[in-house]
């Protein structure tokens, strides 16, 4: 009775098992027989003659083994075979060449034998639910998901899916502006589903261009019904980004119905993004007035296209250098990241003659001075000597001893021609 029990309770232990590891009904039967299969095969050779019944919903299984009735004096293998006085004992009309099923008692092969048989279960469960969680969420990259913050460390946040299946968001997939607090929902994109000696690791990102795409595509059904598509993203994560969209409609306005009534599509995605500042810009195959586009809000007055070496010469009014350049160059950058093209800035002034770049002048201007000039839009000698002095030293952040020092140098150099 006792060894009966601990059969029952194992398979007890199974089912509870299956409905904590979400493992389906077919595969748990088919793993079980399986196991039952490789402990009978180690014991007797052979599994080939047995029977196994599973019924999870009944928490019981059943175990039948076929034998060949033989002569007593022609017994060889008590496994395949039954002696014809030991099948008479069973029941008088059998006969030799006929076959006898009878149940068998797993409990009965010992104690040994059920623990390596639930040791095996365990491990061929939780490798199916490993090989589970691999694939959905390999089929589940690029898409967003939303989760519960379960632990928070250093370098990284644990999530746990509506499973209970673990998800990591790597520190550097985190907005700055990030606050996390334990047993919080939060979403975040799925960017990578690494398996590692069958060891799923599933990685979330909140700073990836794709989690703000999926985003839009929940917030305007324009986008999530294909009459808007957007062509690219641009993002310094909680800081700002510029999205360029186009739309198949003539009809539709792709940046309004991004932007919503009085922001109200846009805005749900600024809160989620931790207030990241967002452009949306109008795509165009030009790439003269789509970078344009993208410098705004910057009014250009002239530009210069390299498509050999994806570089823009942008000229601008003095006034106008500022708001493109943006603060701490962001805007620039962005528009670069977002044309794909290395975009410089210059200042559009009415000059008489050659112009040179500062870049010529290296040998008497240290490099951290040219490159503070040339954040400022001022890449040329004459682009210099037209500013005014003290916006050199404002906005540039040098020295007045540092300016009137480059500004010598290049009068000196206009002056000997």
């Amino acid at each position: 009775m006792a060894k009966k029990q601990e059969t029952v309770s194992m398979i007890d232990t199974f089912a509870e098992f299956k409905e904590l590891k979400n493992i389906d009904r077919t595969t748990l039967i088919s793993v079980l027989e399986e196991a039952f299969r490789n402990v009978i095969s180690k014991m007797f050779g052979s599994d080939e003659n047995y029977d196994i019944i599973i019924n999870p919903d009944k928490g019981d299984f059943e175990i039948w083994r076929n034998r060949e009735v033989v002569p007593d004096n022609e017994l060889e293998d008590s496994n395949l075979q039954i002696s014809l006085s030991e099948a008479r004992k069973i029941d008088e009309d059998y006969e030799v060449g006929e076959e006898i099923t009878d149940e068998v008692n797993f409990a009965g092969f010992g104690r040994r034998a059920v623990l390596n048989l639930r040791q095996a279960l365990a491990s061929k469960i939780l490798e199916l639910q490993k090989d589970s969680l691999y694939t959905k969420y390999k089929d589940r990259v690029g898409q967003i998901v939303s989760a519960e913050v379960y632990q928070i460390w250093k370098k990284e946040i644990l999530l746990l899916d509506d499973e209970e299946n673990e998800l990591i968001l790597p520190r550097t997939e985190q907005i700055p502006g990030d606050f996390f607090r334990k047993n919080e929902t939060r979403r975040a994109v799925v960017v990578k589903v690494e398996n590692l000696n069958n060891n799923p690791k599933i990685i979330v990102s909140r700073t990836s261009p794709l989690f703000m795409q999926r985003l839009f595509e929940l917030e305007v059904p324009e986008i999530h019904d294909g009459l808007i598509t957007i062509k690219r993203i641009a993002r310094i994560p909680g800081e700002r980004a510029k999205v360029a969209v186009e739309s198949y409609d003539d009809r539709i306005d792709p940046v309004g119905a991004c932007v919503g009534m009085k922001g109200a599509r846009i805005h749900g995605i600024v809160r989620e993004l931790c207030n990241e500042n967002i452009d949306v810009i109008n795509y165009t195959n030009n790439t003269a007035l789509f970078i344009q586009r993208a410098l705004s809000p910057a009014k250009i007055s002239s530009i210069k296209i390299n498509e050999e070496d994806k570089k823009a010469e942008v000229f601008l009014r003095p006034e106008e250098v500022s708001l493109a350049i943006g603060k701490g160059g962001l805007n620039i950058k962005l528009a670069s990241m977002l044309t794909e093209y290395t975009i410089d800035v210059f200042r559009d002034i009415d000059v008489d003659g050659e112009d040179i770049y500062l870049d010529e002048f290296s040998d008497e201007i240290e490099a951290w001075v040219i490159d503070a000039l040339k954040n400022i839009g001022c890449y040329t000698a004459k682009n210099v000597l037209a500013a005014d002095r003290n916006e050199l030293i404002e906005k540039a952040d040098l020295e007045e001893n540092t300016v009137d020092e480059v500004l010598t140098i290049l009068k000196a150099e206009f002056e000997e021609e």
